[in-house]
């Protein structure tokens, strides 16, 4: 039975049809909420939303999301539109500030005017604390970001905080690990998940940079909506780690996808990146804490589960 409560609920996910914010409409519609989403479809595709989703096609710059506000009077905003290139944000860094910061104080001044009582952000997390100075990193670690694109990330948690403190609006920032998952999108600046799946189902050899032996934090897309959710529902405000605390090297991923997708693909090594982070993974004692969250998909599970999505969308085209 749907609560009354939901359903008089309405949230706005930005950038809800992309990767992940799909799957967090998908969960809020079969939570009973009322959903909307404003994209721009630079990144997103339409497709990936459910019936039952009402669609702005706008870009979170533009004056038009004040005039949607005002009619729509949304209660909640999931905050995912973003400039997500790094490359990008270092070749162009005013492109990014401008998308990043100055997209998100538009919705935050449309939603001040206009009843926004909580926002859920999703934040990054090796972007923002950059190289360990101690593994697994905490909310607690210093914050370090190489790029424009973790700066950016950095100022949105700052400017949601003067909101809660000066208009009353609460936030979570979520800091994500390397989120992977069904519907990632292997094209663009998309995550070495998706990247290799496309390419050995292609037939093609995947290149791993440099040794290989770099790690990540990866989550499955899963875990990072039931985080969201629990932002959502558990009424508690601050900033949280979303990840496994469990490194996985290039070459691990590798093997992993290689088993499931093409067992005779030998590893190939091309250059290192310059300047490519060598360690990333994070607590989430924290998140457990006040979310009551915990990851449940492990590494290897998860990239099978991946790796048969890809192959599966391939015999289903």
């Amino acid at each position: 039975m749907i609560s009354a409560e939901k359903q008089s609920k309405k949230i706005l996910v930005t950038g809800g049809a992309g990767f992940i914010g799909s799957h967090i409409c998908d969960a809020l519609l079969s939570s009973g909420y009322s959903v909307h989403v404003m994209d721009d479809l630079s990144g997103g595709r339409r497709e990936l939303l459910a019936e039952g989703v009402v669609f702005h096609e706008v870009d979170i710059r533009s004056p038009e999301v004040h005039v949607i506000w005002k009619a729509e009077q949304f209660d909640v905003m999931f905050h995912l539109a973003a400039q997500m290139d790094v490359r990008r944000s270092v070749a162009d860094p005013q492109f990014d500030a401008d998308v990043n910061v100055g997209g998100l104080l538009n919705l935050m001044e449309a939603g001040r005017k206009h009843g926004l009582k909580r926002v859920i952000f999703s934040s990054t997390g090796g972007a923002i604390y950059g190289e360990p100075d101690y593994v697994p990193q905490d909310e607690d670690h210093a914050l370090q970001p190489l790029s424009p694109y973790g700066i950016t990330k950095l100022c949105t948690e700052k400017y949601l905080y003067f909101y809660q403190s000066t208009w009353g609006i609460d936030f979570v920032a979520l800091r994500y690990g390397n989120v992977y998952g069904p519907r990632q999108n292997p094209h663009g600046e998309a995550g070495v998940v998706a990247i290799f799946c496309e390419r050995m189902l292609d037939g093609k050899q995947p290149i791993v940079n440099g040794d290989g032996l770099q790690t990540r934090d990866y989550v499955h897309v899963s875990d990072v909506v039931s985080a969201n959710i629990a932002a959502l529902e558990k009424g508690v405000s601050g900033i949280f780690n979303v990840g496994t605390s469990i490194e996985t090297t290039v070459v691990t991923l590798f093997e992993t996808l290689r088993d499931e997708l093409a067992p005779h693909m030998p590893v190939e090594h091309g250059p290192g990146k310059p300047g490519e982070q060598r360690r990333s993974v994070l607590s989430f004692v924290a998140t457990t804490s006040s979310l009551d969250w915990t990851p449940t998909i492990t590494v290897r599970d998860g990239l099978t589960e991946t790796a048969r999505w890809f192959r599966n969308q391939r015999s289903d085209n």
